[in-house]
Order: structure tokens, then sequence, then C-alpha cells
């Protein structure tokens, strides 16, 4: 039997973009002081998933919320079980967008909304692949699981604590990546070297502040400096500005009486691609490390100056690693917090995503031994070991075979840096939706998913659905 699949999807059209259009509104960030027992990532993350499990079961699926960290729909019988796993999560909105990130809008054929890319329309297109099957009654020998995550972004607490009460399919995918397929993730850990916040007399770093999110490249970046008289005060500001002339960078430093504020835009850039960025934090940095800061202020500026700037392959960090089939050891600074006062916690979190062949721990020591006794090195985060599904896997195969029939492209296997819900399965892979040649705009302003490219996605995952459980 030949479907054509492209024309159900063109059917279903406007309810897949009505459908996406109602979860892009839901701001569903991640907020740890919102959270309560029935919200464990804030209420965000529980509306969105709430909306979603509400239109499966308009849809006639059966659906289970697992105590508002995740949630899936079940569709069909079998002794195996495939797998898809989507998120509602968004990351922070931030700064820059040419329109309001949460009222999605539609300009030149693109979809722009926080979420659109990453991972609301890709999961939409996923689900209504799913949708398309059961409306046909197409014959199927396996069991759909489709499951939403609401903390893929942050720490994947939503999947540790749904695992705990659910079974995991036998294999499956997520549609949170590109296509032709991702079949291998690097290993995902975040280091946190911390500082003491004791300052010198002459230069005093009250504050300084920059960064949304470990995954993500700071866009902004702000401190507080307070000097010995407004004269060196005035002229802090001063070169300041020439520091801004001569960089790729944007900013401004207001000086008022012995107190100098900055502050300073990069650009943002997802921290799985840290060379896409420019790194607001590590430029002010760069710029403070020009005086005679002391003490754990020094330590904090220095560090970020001349071992994290323009370091995302941990070449200054002395923890630089190439796999030949996984690539290079990446590296993103996300956070950047500093206090003046003994007590405070002042910190940097250094996420490094890294090939087979090197550890965590192996990191860890070297960066200790970099930074020196006064810097405590911690691990922090969710840590995840290299996946990797061989190509001759029959997942891989029948998904990189579909991929092929629909685009004319040649499928080939494919390792990211990134994490995605692929590797929560032994055979586990990422699947679509971004196609080849597409502008990554995830975790950035402006993001925007092709609405030509949403519903292309949905045409694949439908034949790619259907031939794995057929």
């Amino acid at each position: 039997m030949t479907i054509d699949f492209k024309k159900e999807v063109e059917a279903r059209k406007e309810d897949l973009l009505a459908d996406l259009f109602t979860l892009l509104r839901i701001k569903s960030e991640r907020e740890d002081d919102k959270a309560t027992k029935e919200a464990p990532f804030g209420p965000g993350p529980v509306e969105a998933l709430e909306k979603m499990l509400e239109i499966a079961e308009r849809d006639g699926f059966t659906t289970k919320n697992v105590d508002n960290y995740a949630g899936h729909f079940d569709y069909g019988d079998g002794d195996e079980t495939l797998g898809i796993f989507g998120h509602l999560d968004v990351v922070p909105a931030g700064d820059g967008w040419d329109s309001d990130p949460y009222e999605p809008e539609i300009r030149d054929g693109k979809l722009y909304a926080r979420g659109s890319s990453d991972d609301k329309g890709p999961s939409v297109a996923a689900y209504y692949a799913v949708k398309i099957i059961k409306e046909l009654g197409l014959p199927i020998s396996k069991k759909i699981r489709f499951v939403f995550g609401t903390d893929e972004e942050s720490g994947w607490g939503d999947m540790d604590y749904y695992f705990e009460h659910e079974e995991k399919p036998d294999f499956g995918f997520s549609p949170d990546a590109y296509f032709p397929i991702i079949n291998g993730e690097k290993g995902n850990v975040t280091m946190i070297p911390h500082f003491d916040g004791t300052n010198g007399t002459s230069y005093v770093l009250v504050n300084f502040e920059a960064g949304l999110r470990e995954n993500m490249v700071p866009g902004n970046a702000v401190a507080e400096v307070k000097v010995a008289d407004s004269a060196a005060a005035e002229q802090l500001a001063k070169d300041f500005a020439d520091f801004v002339e001569k960089n790729p960078i944007k900013g401004t430093a207001e000086a008022t009486g012995t107190t100098v504020k900055f502050n300073l835009d990069g650009k943002a850039a997802h921290g799985a691609s840290p060379q896409l960025g420019t790194n607001a934090g590590t430029f002010l940095a760069v710029f403070l490390d020009n005086y005679d800061f002391e003490n754990g202020a020094k330590a904090f500026i220095e560090n970020s100056a001349k071992h994290i700037h323009e370091d995302v392959y941990g070449k200054k960090l002395g923890v630089a690693f190439n796999n030949e089939k996984m690539g290079e050891l990446t590296m993103n600074a996300g956070i950047f917090t500093f206090k003046d006062g003994q007590d405070n916690d002042n910190h940097i979190t250094l996420n490094f995503r890294y090939p087979k062949g090197t550890t965590a721990e192996e990191i860890q020591a070297k960066l200790t031994e970099l930074f020196g006794s006064d810097v405590n090195v911690t691990m922090g985060g969710h840590h995840m070991l290299p996946h990797y599904v061989p190509a001759d896997d029959p997942l891989v195969a029948t998904l990189l075979d579909t991929f092929e029939d629909h685009t004319g492209i040649k499928g080939e296997e494919m390792v990211i840096g990134g994490g995605t819900f692929g590797r929560l399965l032994e055979r586990g892979v990422a699947y679509g939706a971004q196609f080849p040649g597409f502008e990554d705009t995830m975790h950035q302003s402006n993001e925007y998913m092709s609405v030509e490219d949403i519903l292309n996605s949905a045409v694949i995952y439908a034949d790619a659905i259907y031939r794995l459980v057929k």
C-alpha cells in the first residue's frame, strides 16, 4: 500500500499550525523560584504539558501525566515499543527579538517564536505524524509511545523522574536536532570553578553577571566597579568605549562618582556550538583584566580572560581532545556570577561536550591543576556519557532510507555536541527536524523555523514511524 503522506500532512496544515501556535504562546521557561510540588519546574512547563496531553486526548489517544514531570500517549500494541521523545520546555527568551517571542508570527514563510525550532515545532510535526497513522487506520505491529518532557533544557530532571515510574521503550528517536540523523552525541558535563569574593582597594569588583543558562553562550554581561576617585571612574568609562569600538561587541559604561556600571552585548548561541556566539562574559573580563584588581576578584577576572576567553575547544584550559569519529571537545562558559563578599558563591559554569577517549574526571583534574589551590572546581549539572548507535543498526538504516527517499539527499551518520533525548535509549537517536543548510537560531533571539520545513518534517516522520512499526 502506497500512502501519500505529503497529501495527508497538507490536508491537516491549518490544524497543525493552530495547535503549534497554542503551544508556542505558552511561556514554558523553567522558573525555579516558582516551582512547587505540583509544578516541579515552574508553572510554564506544566501548562505546556497539560495542553499537549489535552490535544492528544482530543484526538482519541490514551494519555498519562506523570506528576507534571513528563507525560505520554500510547497508540497500538505489540511486543516492542517505539519511543518518540519531544520536549515542551524552552530556554529563556532573552533580549533582542524583533517580535514578541511568545506571540508566534509568520514572516516570509518563517515561523518566529521561542520554541519554534527547539522543540515545539518538531514535536508537533512528529505528533501529527502519529495522528495521521491513527486516522488512516494503518496496520501496525508495535506500540508507539510518544513522551513529552518539561526539563530538557536544564537538568533532565523530568526524565530522571519519568523513568523511575515508567518503562523505557525498546528503541526510538527524538525530533530535536537535524536531518539526516544524529546517531552519536558527545558526553556532556559541567565544571564549576568557585572563587572567593575578596577584593583589593584600588579597584573593587562589586558584582559581575553574565549568562542565563549553562548551555547558552551569554549574550549580555553587566558589572559594577568602584575605583579610588571620580577621575579614575571617568577614565575607566572612556577606556571601555574605546574597547567596544575595537571589538565585535556593543556596550556602554556609566560613571557616577567613584562607581562605573558596565553593560556589554555579545551574541547568544546554543552552548553545543559556542563558536557561533560571542561570549559577553569573557569579553567584559578581558577588558577588566587590564586593571589592578586583587584577591578573589582578580582570580575571577584573570582566569576568565586568559583561560576561558575564545577557548571553545579547550586549548587554553589544557583539555583539548579530538576523536576521529566524534570530533573535537567543545567548551561553553555559560554563567558568570561574582558579588563582593567573602561568603558569596562566585563561580563560572564551564559546559563541556566531549568525545570518547577522554573523561569528565580527566577534565576536572586538569582544570584543578590549572586554576590552582585557591579555586575549587566542582562537577555540576547532569553528566551524560558519550552515546553512539552504529550506522548499520536497523533503526538508523530505516531512518536514513526514509530521509533519502523524500529528499533525494544521501543520508550520512552524524555526531553532535548537543544532548538530545535520543540518548535516553541504548538504541536511540535524534532525527530531524532541521534540514541540511538551515540557519541555526536555536537558543538565540528571533528563533524561527520555516513553515515548509515543519510540514516536510511531518511527512518524513509519518513515513519513518510507519516503516518502523508496520
